[in-house]
């Protein structure tokens, strides 16, 4: 049977399909190509002004049957294609899609990624005896990880700010003396030399997470940097922070789910649980929970560290003081060493003999 007029109109829209295919994949690789001439340039790649003034010479030139509003939503949904033709060296530093396979992080002779880590200390460093106690105690348990805060940001500038350089040295000798690596928060640029000479990762914490002048001056550091979500913050906004880390090459970068702001009186924060999977699923870069802030208890650690190794994190940050009842910050929330070892069983971490 012969095709009929039906089926050869079908065949000529068909091969226009074609080629509207084919011209709008070469006018997409001409966008590109004036993004990547643009930023050489240093110049904005968009221009308003372009576009409107390319509108307007195809209206001008518009022979019908299209009428010019259907022609300028047309085009102008080509035209708005143009920021996801971004190179793929424009994709996002810390994307999965640049890097698919999980980030592994040596810290002297810690492997931080493969296997699930623990983070373990003092909210405060308050002397150098309590410190050696957290750290003779972590040793002895298989942790080797050491958590202690020698800058305290504090809601009230009357509350106790930490004991600053001193507190550092004490964290140094402890964690040399057990063979701990050494986790502090940086909360000033002007901190970071100093800090470089005694902490092995430098936390960022969720105060400091869109300090972005401390993060670009954390983006030129050789050490490993732990970046802590922000109170408020959205994965978007978490990840553009961890962004200005790694924008200029840094890969040495951890981030840390710590509970987001929620109307919740029950915790202190309320931990995020599906944001692990999805960062896990965006990034490459290790993912860590700290439940202790997200609490602000100790009765509910154990569940909420066992829900986050599920969901696929790949440490925990706990808080840990001798004596929590007299810890001059965050006392409600500190664990002792009895609680500890017990915290250690019941998330399947067995206390070390």
């Amino acid at each position: 049977m012969p095709p009929s007029e039906l089926d050869q109109l079908r065949a000529h829209i068909d091969t226009i399909n074609q080629e509207l295919l084919n011209a709008l994949n070469r006018r997409a690789q001409l966008v590109q190509q004036i993004q990547r001439l643009k930023r050489s340039l240093g110049l904005d790649p968009y221009d308003p002004a372009r576009e409107q003034a390319m509108l307007s010479a195809l209206c001008a030139q518009n022979p019908g049957p299209l009428a010019e509003r259907e022609l300028r939503q047309v085009f102008s949904t080509i035209f708005g294609l143009a920021p996801a033709l971004c190179d793929t060296d424009q994709l996002p530093s810390v994307s999965r899609i640049q890097h698919p396979e999980d980030l592994c992080i040596k810290v002297g002779e810690l492997e931080i990624g493969p296997q699930p880590l623990l983070i373990a200390g003092p909210c405060a460093i308050e002397s150098p005896e309590q410190l050696e106690l957290v750290a003779q105690f972590l040793s002895q348990s298989g942790i080797r990880m050491l958590r202690g805060g020698a800058f305290k940001p504090r809601s009230s500038p009357y509350a106790f700010q930490g004991h600053g350089k001193q507190a550092l040295e004490w964290l140094k000798a402890s964690a040399q003396k057990h063979r701990l690596v050494s986790v502090s928060e940086i909360t000033d640029p002007r901190q970071l030399e100093m800090m470089e000479e005694y902490v092995d990762v430098l936390q960022v914490g969720a105060r400091n997470m869109a300090n972005y002048e401390l993060l670009k001056e954390l983006a030129k550091s050789s050490k490993v940097v732990l970046l802590k979500r922000g109170i408020a913050a959205s994965l978007d906004e978490f990840l553009g922070a961890a962004e200005y880390l790694a924008s200029t090459g840094k890969r040495s970068i951890i981030l840390c789910e710590r509970g987001i702001r929620s109307f919740s009186k029950d915790t202190r924060f309320s931990l995020d649980i599906s944001a692990i999977p999805l960062l896990r699923q965006r990034t490459y870069l290790p993912v860590f929970v700290d439940v202790s802030h997200a609490a602000g208890r100790t009765d509910i650690l154990a569940p909420l560290a066992r829900a986050a190794l599920a969901a696929g994190a790949q440490g925990l940050m706990v808080e840990l003081h001798p004596q929590p009842a007299a810890a001059r910050s965050d006392a409600f929330q500190q664990l002792d060493f009895e609680q500890f070892s017990t915290f250690l069983q019941d998330i399947g971490l067995q206390r070390k003999r």
